[in-house]
């Protein structure tokens, strides 16, 4: 039994929730979401929160039961709130600034990198050794957090490069005489 997927999702104050078959929407201050359910997992809503059962006892629809509560979960969160992941550039030289709706990266290659913001993405500078990534949709949040990540990930001698805020970097030791 998923102890995650018995928990039913409730719909926040201010946000208006509907079920039609499988898709499940959200409308909110930030913004408006929706997602397609399995056909393996029933959804139905009820006493103001958002009901998800499997279908049947299948391996399948029990593993798809909790990931989908999840996922109305998230949806209901970003409509309310929404997501935000932080970066942190270290190194000499690296850094990041905010040109138009363009994110621009010096980080130690012979050009400037410049990443496009996708709609629906809000990217600050706040220093130029943070960026936070903000939105309503977490997969795209940390999606675009990702690529601008994998640019220049950390490496494992001095650790130089772009980390997740609170990411640890397992460190080794240089070469010895």
């Amino acid at each position: 039994m998923s102890r995650i997927g018995k928990k039913p999702v409730a719909v926040p104050n201010g946000v208006t929730a509907s079920v039609e078959g499988q898709t499940v929407k959200a409308k909110g201050p930030k913004g408006e979401l929706s997602f397609v359910v399995n056909d393996e997992v029933l959804v139905k809503m009820e006493d103001g929160a958002i009901k998800v059962d499997p279908r049947d006892q299948s391996k399948e629809a029990r593993s798809k039961w909790g990931m989908s509560r999840t996922m109305i979960q998230n949806i209901m969160t970003g409509v309310v709130a929404g997501f935000e992941k932080k970066l942190e550039i270290s190194g000499v030289g690296y850094r990041a600034a905010k040109q138009g709706n363009n994110l621009q990266l010096s980080l130690g290659f012979s050009h400037e990198v410049v990443y496009q913001t996708p709609s629906g993405i809000d990217i600050t500078v706040p220093k130029p050794t943070e960026i936070i990534v903000t939105g309503i949709d977490k997969q795209r949040v940390g999606q675009v957090a990702s690529e601008i990540r994998e640019y220049r990930p950390p490496e494992p001698y001095k650790g130089k490069g772009v980390k997740y805020a609170g990411e640890k970097i397992v460190r080794k030791e240089g070469k010895k005489k």
